[in-house]
């Protein structure tokens, strides 16, 4: 069975542009990168919600394209 490598955790602001930020997973140690950005950061738990706190707090980016709206966040984590 193949592994996955790579996941993608994508929101889109009130202009409606989209912003990706990349989980990439080596062995037990998980990369989160901003497309749109360039930001990185080391994540080794809870990838996914750092992602979308980076996609909130750094682009307003709130809308999730599944059909959901994410809920905000307090500053404060």
């Amino acid at each position: 069975m193949a592994q996955i490598d790579t996941s993608k955790v994508s929101r889109w602001d009130q202009h409606g542009r989209e912003h990706v930020v990349r989980v990439l997973r080596t062995g037990v140690q998980r990369t989160i990168r901003c497309d749109t950005c360039g930001w990185r950061r080391g994540a080794q738990f809870l990838p996914w919600l750092k992602a979308e706190e980076h996609l909130l707090e750094a682009h307003q980016a709130t809308v999730d394209p599944t059909g959901g709206v994410t809920r905000q966040r307090d500053a404060a984590v």
